[in-house]
């Protein structure tokens, strides 16, 4: 494939609003050892995007500095050692930073073909969303067939890919959303029981449902005063993992919980994992999820979709109430 030399992006001016997102230009990347290149035909915006602009969530070292942890397009060059991928080829790719751009770096292990019957921008909306949730709720929380699980924030990213995977694989699944209408979006999805925490306490809801059992495994990305009600909410033996913290990082709970009921609490990030942890995850995802995402039985649940040059605006539209993710698409080249 013929590549241009200079390539539109969308940088940061500094830290701070959706304003200092700004177009620019820089040179086309070239990939080295066990890299690709990817012609970007679509970007997923996310949470970890709006921390980056604000400055408390900076990229790994190495990784370009502007925003975009997921992109899908077509493979535009090979770097020296990679025999998995082809020109041309359909890919899906989790970032470390830069898919706000036209061409984007990603490892080869960690791209991931099309599923058949996607097109770009539904390609673009899965890599950071279904890899988070496949290791955190399946491999770290271990959620199985007939177990509850209970996630926060059922209307995010996250919490759409989350109630749709663990209802396909015969979980029980809560959630807690902030409004009806949000709870109806996520009993579209499967979710069994919605809470609007808005309304009524998430731990009571809990106790009251599946005969007081309480969640086998809880997605947290609240944290804050959530992680003791977590503790609360959850069955004997449960499983809770956190993935984030919009109500903060700090949190005081009862350890008594924790030993009677033998609890286990953990979490993770993704972004500073090594290549061969990331290349692990996809080809498990992969094994695992293609099949229910190329049957139509899982998807991903886009809202809305910006030109790059827009992606303050797609920041902004973040920061309001949305219901499942936000794509950016390139400029007309």
């Amino acid at each position: 494939m013929s590549l241009p030399t200079r390539m539109k992006l969308v940088g940061l001016d500094g830290h701070g609003g959706p304003e200092v997102l700004v177009p620019r230009e820089a040179e086309v990347p070239r990939p080295g050892p066990g890299q690709i290149l990817i012609e970007v035909h679509a970007a997923g915006v996310n949470r970890p995007d709006l921390l980056q602009r604000q400055g408390v969530y900076p990229p790994p070292t190495g990784a370009p500095d502007w925003p975009g942890l997921e992109v899908s397009g077509l493979v535009a060059a090979l770097g020296e050692g990679v025999t998995t991928w082809a020109l041309g080829d359909a890919v899906m790719a989790l970032l470390p930073g830069g898919g706000y751009a036209e061409y984007a770096l990603a490892d080869a292990g960690s791209a991931l073909p099309v599923p058949a019957g996607l097109g770009f921008p539904e390609a673009a909306a899965i890599p950071e969303t279904f890899l988070t949730v496949w290791h955190n709720v399946f491999q770290r929380g271990g959620l199985r067939e007939g177990e509850t699980f209970l996630v926060h924030g059922g209307t995010s990213g996250i919490g759409t890919t989350a109630i749709q995977l663990a209802h396909a694989f015969g979980a029980h699944v809560a959630t807690t959303v902030g409004s009806p209408d949000k709870a109806e979006a996520a009993r579209r999805l499967g979710a069994d029981l919605a809470i609007d925490y808005r309304q009524e306490d998430f731990v009571a809801a809990m106790h009251g449902w599946r005969e007081g059992r309480g969640a086998d495994v809880t997605l947290d990305m609240v944290g804050g005063d959530y992680a003791n009600r977590n503790l609360k909410a959850a069955a004997p033996d449960g499983r809770i993992v956190q993935i984030a913290f919009l109500r903060g990082n700090k949190a005081e709970i009862d350890l008594n919980l924790v030993m009677q009921k033998r609890l286990h609490l953990t979490g993770s990030t993704l972004r500073a994992r090594d290549h061969a942890f990331k290349a692990a995850l996809a080809a498990d995802l992969q094994h695992h999820v293609w099949p229910l995402l190329e049957a139509g039985r899982v998807k991903p649940l886009i809202e809305a979709t910006y030109p790059l040059h827009e992606a303050a605006e797609a920041h902004r539209h973040m920061e309001r109430d949305h219901i499942g993710k936000i794509v950016l698409l390139p400029d007309a080249r």
